[in-house]
């Protein structure tokens, strides 16, 4: 990989930069020099309706002066801004830098009001209008992508406000999750369990939720569930809210509950991210956004 971060092409790049200008420039002057003639004017042969012809005459000079201004302003950018390969630009402007001076304005405009809701805890934020209204733009910046606009999730998104929490629902953990992100891993069991064994415990899982399932495969899997599955998901198969176990007798699916899919899930297993937020939001914003999430779900005395 060496020849693609070599210096050459920082100047590769630059010499076909200001090439490609200039010779924009050339070109132009040369189709706008104007000769005087004593003969017939020139066409380019083009003649429609029998007698409408087009000349071959120079450009027009308010054309021609606004192409020459682009190509002035082609080279005054790149003398200021970076473009002409590593050259940083006299004005040393970079996105980084930009981003960072807006941020730093913002947090003088709103640093005041995120402190003031910082004192407070969750469930008064959850009842106040004007940081319910923060929170959800919050939200809307940062979670909706993967949660939804409404909050409701999607396949392999959860719901964030059916109550139903993988690493629990009360306001510490909710922001703990957005802090420090959250990975939950199911591992595969296909190798170990076989096609038949495998389709036993999911009808047993089905069983847990109510589903219609085969109750002979369902009295097989049970034993080998509680031998294989219940150190994460509980003896009754209730979840554990400290490894992100999901609780499978509440008919709540994050990947979906029909036979085909729980037996995907057990053969291949699962990997879900959630990831941290701790470097894109700052601490006050969190303590918003977690009074959002927890909002959506609690019911508000």
């Amino acid at each position: 990989m060496s020849q693609f971060t070599s210096g050459f092409w920082d100047v590769y790049i630059a010499i076909i930069s200001v090439v490609s200008i200039v010779a924009c420039a050339v070109f132009l002057r040369t189709q706008s020099v104007r000769k005087v003639s004593t003969i017939k004017p020139e066409t380019t042969g083009h003649v429609w309706d029998e007698d409408l012809a087009e000349y071959n005459n120079p450009l027009p000079r308010w054309w021609s002066w606004l192409f020459y201004i682009t190509v002035v302003f082609a080279l005054v950018y790149l003398v200021l801004y970076p473009g002409l390969g590593s050259w940083p630009g006299t004005l040393g402007w970079t996105q980084v830098g930009q981003l960072e001076q807006e941020n730093a304005r913002a947090q003088a405009q709103f640093g005041p009001l995120y402190e003031k809701f910082a004192a407070m805890d969750v469930k008064a934020l959850a009842g106040n209008p004007q940081a319910h209204a923060i929170g959800e733009k919050l939200f809307l910046n940062n979670c909706a992508q993967c949660h939804a606009s409404d909050a409701g999730g999607s396949r392999g998104f959860p719901n964030l406000a059916d109550r139903d929490w993988l690493w629990g629902g009360d306001p510490a953990a909710i922001a703990t999750t957005i802090t420090d992100g959250r990975t939950g891993t199911m591992p595969p069991f296909g190798p170990a369990l076989g096609e038949n064994g495998t389709k036993d415990v999911a009808h047993y899982v089905m069983s847990l939720s109510g589903s219609t399932h085969d109750s002979i495969r369902k009295a097989r899997g049970e034993a080998v569930f509680k031998s294989t599955c219940a150190a994460c998901h509980g003896a009754e198969g209730k979840g554990n809210p400290l490894l992100g176990a999901p609780n499978l007798t509440d008919k709540t699916w994050l990947h979906g509950g029909g036979e085909p899919t729980i037996i995907q899930t057990i053969t291949q297993g699962r990997t879900n991210q959630m990831p941290a937020h701790k470097g894109l939001l700052s601490g006050p914003q969190i303590h918003l956004l977690t009074g959002y999430v927890w909002s959506l779900s609690a019911p508000l005395e």
